[in-house]
């Protein structure tokens, strides 16, 4: 479902259709030089001298010759500064009302005629010419943020901006959304437009699906995260420090961030990743707590073709013991690729499958395309137009609807930023619910209209109800995939009240966490797509996105059974575990390349079902948190600086390292340890961290090391939550959390705690500091 394919089903159907393509790329062109003209002659303008300021809550303003800064501390500690009357709402990132200011902090006078705001966790000092610092409690600098620059149309129009950033020179970079880069974000300049890369992609494609302007910043002076409120198209430019040697200065690390319009407003939030994970969860909303069934292995194709191919599968999967929790129906499920409708013919009765398929404990999910088959007698389309005084559909700056070519051929798109707009497609989920569905995935909803050159997406003067605020694409293009999420999750939680919707998309923007996850899109098959697949999780969950993962085995291609194998190990350590294939790759189950591949398959997903009590623990405290399920290596540890470059391994939770292996032909591989004893959950072997080691990676297993003291939920032989408890270390304890699976409805949770330590060579198992009260049962490892 990308830009080459496109090319190849032109070749399939002729010429017609790619001529359509031609024209609608065309028309977009049109469009934009007649709505968008040319900025002409530009002024520049800096801040000036400062002028004056006045308090207010949290903050206040300071005032300079021809800007203004509002600086706010919010309850919980986070800062917000915006310029020329920036506020923090409207926000797309904000899920309701702003933060209330902290009445702590005030504005008072600084140094050199500046002005300081000092807070809890941060000191905001603004210089007499605009400069804006960020300092620790300590008064340790952890950015400092250069006097903008805007440039405005001299005949009107909005203005563009760029705002420079120090940073100390051991500082590393990650964020900015889904990077197949990362998840450190080496020198380089990193597009803000999500983006269709028009066909498979690896480590050195940018910009992607899903960009968000989100920085987390890692030094020996603290982590805080940089969030630029702005959703218009943009480029972030970065550059690592570099120390000086013996006497030499640093030089520090920079980054510049460039937007062609909207407003320059900033949230920052510093303190221990933990920390900083958790306050930015409590201002972009809590993540939503996928199904406990979306926990399990999950199998995709583009190309299933029809009822008998889908039992085909399952059956696969139930004769052979393999765990299988969902099945993912493509477009080819659709009658002529049109949104919610069946191709009766290849699957004439749906709701009988799925509710076989459910008989087994595997659920249906259904792709949903946000474009919509134009033109009179397509159901959607007809209602669409009803809705509203203009219907539901973008138009262009004349008023006449926005035509591009997609799946179903020349289509329109609904307008989510329209909140009529929005109930009526949540509605429309109702017929996927019918027909049997559990869950849905959104694609192509970046959106995408085909095209044989250029930006693959709508023209960037047509026009949105941004919330009736009115405004064109350049503003409305990065949240559009965020607007529809918000339209399906809203739908089907109407629809179905006693269950959790279930929705994951490939595009979205801050605060995506809130409607669901993400998925890698259409990633190349090979081993630097294996690698760019654990990169995109990791980065995003640290943008506060906790639940994603890769298409296992690449989007398109052959896999070698090696390849297929470690991708599929890899992904039932991620969250998001599925599996998928395009619809000229080929077979992607399991049992499709061999035997030794099979074992070593069956030996992962038992143990990812094992562990199911526990992905259950990690999805209630990222929502609880913040904290993804997949971390990096310095989590704990970010004054680490070897674990802060290891890119290669991660952490799942707090208790497990997992090391998957990334290139071919390896038997054991080298893992940055951080700090405390760890043990091989297989061989039992016993390391002690901070440091590096060597450890055993044959092809039939990942390697996964378990930290001393942890308490782990597993499930035990009769299917209930047993306690895995690794040895801790004599002086040191440890201990986990565990809640219980509620099921797929909105039960309250109950959070237990446990404690470990040892005692004259006695593990000691304690539930909130209360001996002897564990009440489940408890397996000790590691002694």
């Amino acid at each position: 479902m990308n830009g080459r394919d496109l090319v190849r089903s032109v070749k399939l159907v002729g010429s017609k259709r790619g001529l359509r393509t031609v024209r609608s790329a065309w028309r977009r062109v049109r469009a934009d030089a007649r709505a968008l003209p040319s900025r002409g002659p530009e002024r520049a303008r800096v801040p000036g001298p400062v002028t004056g300021a006045e308090p207010g809550p949290g903050g206040g303003v300071v005032r300079f010759a021809r800007s203004e800064l509002r600086i706010r501390v919010a309850v919980g500690g986070a800062v917000f500064w915006g310029w020329d009357g920036a506020e923090p709402l409207p926000s797309y990132a904000l899920p309701g009302e702003a933060p209330g200011a902290d009445p702590r902090a005030v504005l008072e006078p600084g140094t050199d005629g500046g002005w300081q705001v000092v807070s809890e966790r941060l000191t905001v000092a603004v210089s007499r010419h605009g400069a804006v610092e960020l300092r620790t409690p300590g008064g340790v600098v952890l950015r400092r943020e250069l006097p903008p620059r805007w440039w405005e149309p001299v005949g009107g129009g909005d203005a563009r901006w760029v705002q420079r950033s120090e940073v100390p020179a051991d500082a590393r970079f990650f964020g900015l959304g889904g990077r197949a880069s990362g998840p450190r974000l080496r020198d380089g300049s990193y597009g803000l437009w999500n983006t269709d890369p028009g066909g498979r992609f690896g480590p050195g494609d940018d910009p992607l699906y899903l960009t968000m302007p989100v920085q987390v910043v890692v030094s020996d002076a603290g982590t805080h995260l940089v969030f630029h409120d702005n959703s218009w198209s943009g480029r972030v430019s970065l550059r690592e420090g570099k120390e000086g040697a013996g006497s030499g200065h640093d030089r520090p690390g920079m980054s510049e961030v460039r937007m062609d319009g909207g407003p320059l407003r900033c949230w920052v939030v510093a303190g221990t990743p933990a920390r900083v994970l958790a306050g930015w969860s409590a201002l972009t909303g809590a993540a939503a707590v996928p199904p406990s069934w979306a926990l399990g292995p999950q199998h995709a194709r583009w190309g299933f073709g029809s009822e008998r191919e889908v039992r085909r599968i399952a059956a696969g999967y139930r004769e052979r013991g393999l765990a299988l929790s969902a099945l993912h129906l493509d477009i080819d499920h659709f009658d002529g690729h049109r949104v919610f409708t069946v191709d009766r013919e290849r699957f004439p009765d749906l709701p009988g499958l799925a509710k076989e398929l459910r008989e087994d404990g595997v659920r249906l999910v259904s792709i949903v395309d946000p474009a919509v088959a134009a033109g009179a007698g397509d159901e959607v389309h007809d209602s669409g137009r009803a809705v509203g005084a203009a219907g539901a559909f973008v138009r262009d700056a004349r008023g006449r609807v926005v035509r591009g070519e997609v799946w179903p051929g020349t289509c329109v798109y609904p307008d989510f930023t329209d909140p009529d707009v929005r109930t009526w497609w949540g509605g429309l989920y109702e017929e996927r619910l019918a027909r049997g569905f559990s869950g849905v995935w959104h694609d192509m909803n970046e959106p995408v209209s085909f095209t044989p050159f250029g930006d693959p997406s709508l023209p960037r003067s047509a026009r949105h109800a941004l919330e009736g605020r009115g405004g064109d694409h350049r503003e409305a293009h990065n949240v559009y995939g965020l607007a529809m999420a918000r339209a399906g999750y809203e739908g089907l939680a109407r629809l179905r009240p006693d269950e959790r919707p279930f929705l994951f998309s490939r595009s979205g923007w801050a605060g995506m966490q809130r409607y669901g996850g993400t998925w890698s899109g259409d990633v190349a098959t090979g081993w630097p797509g294996l690698r760019a697949s654990l990169a995109l999780v990791l980065g995003l969950g640290l943008c506060g996105v906790p639940y994603s993962g890769p298409d296992v085995g690449g989007f398109d291609g052959s896999p070698s059974p090696e390849l297929y194998l470690r991708w599929f190990q890899l992904g039932a350590y991620l969250p998001l575990f599925r599996t998928h294939a395009a619809i000229d790759a080929g077979r992607r189950e399991p049992w499709e390349f061999g035997p030794v591949v099979l074992a070593g398959a069956r030996e992962v997903l038992e143990e990812r079902e094992r562990l199911r009590p526990y992905w259950v623990t990690l999805a209630r405290l990222a929502r609880l948190t913040g904290a993804p399920y997949v971390r990096p290596l310095w989590w704990s540890s970010p004054g680490d600086r070897a674990l802060r470059d290891c890119e290669d391994a991660y952490l799942l939770g707090d208790a497990l390292l997992v090391a998957p292996v990334l290139e071919p032909g390896v038997s054991e591989r080298a893992v940055r340890l951080p700090p405390g004893r760890w043990y091989d959950t297989v061989s039992g072997a016993v390391y002690e961290g901070p440091g590096q080691v060597v450890v055993e990676a044959p092809l039939s297993r990942v390697p996964v090391l378990a930290r001393a003291g942890a308490v782990i939920p597993v499930r035990g032989a009769d299917g209930g939550v047993e306690l895995e408890v690794w040895a801790p270390v004599v002086g040191r304890g440890g201990g986990g959390t565990v809640v219980g699976d509620a099921g797929d409805g909105w039960e309250p949770v109950e959070v237990e705690r446990y404690t470990t330590r040892l005692v004259d060579g006695r593990v000691v198992v304690e539930r909130d500091g209360e001996e002897g009260r564990v009440g489940r049962p408890v397996r000790v490892r590691g002694v």
